[in-house]
């Protein structure tokens, strides 16, 4: 399984960007999705899970309101949509799956995934 994330660039605060995620290989259209950053000097922290079904999501709650994560199980892909973006949002921005169909507390930890995309950088730039 392989995932391929695309969508991040450079971007004015305030600004928006879409990420977008492909997962290729063993179709992962019955598991959880999500999407993890990581800044300079900084752990890979959580920002938002959705189950299988899309049915159930979970957000960072700093984050909670700004960013919008979806999926779309026809192709396979999951996405983030990133409003209002500020500088402290600066990360490289991963998505991972897990064969698991639903959420649970692991789902905020990276422990949580088996699979890893290569991420996609974003700059905010005040």
């Amino acid at each position: 399984v392989q995932l391929q994330a695309s969508g991040g660039g450079l971007v004015q605060a305030g600004g928006s960007l879409r990420l977008s995620c492909t997962a290729s290989g063993r179709i992962l259209s019955s598991g959880v999705m999500a999407w993890f950053r990581q800044a300079p000097g900084k752990e890979r922290e959580f920002v938002a899970a959705v189950s299988w079904r899309g049915g159930t999501i979970f957000y960072a709650d700093s984050l909670k309101g700004r960013f919008t994560i979806s999926r779309d199980n026809a192709k396979n892909e999951v996405y983030l949509q990133m409003n209002s973006l500020k500088p402290e949002d600066t990360a490289v921005y991963y998505c991972a799956a897990d064969d698991g169909p639903l959420l649970s507390p692991r789902s905020r930890h990276t422990s949580g995934y088996n699979y890893w995309g290569q991420g996609t950088e974003v700059t905010v730039s005040s």
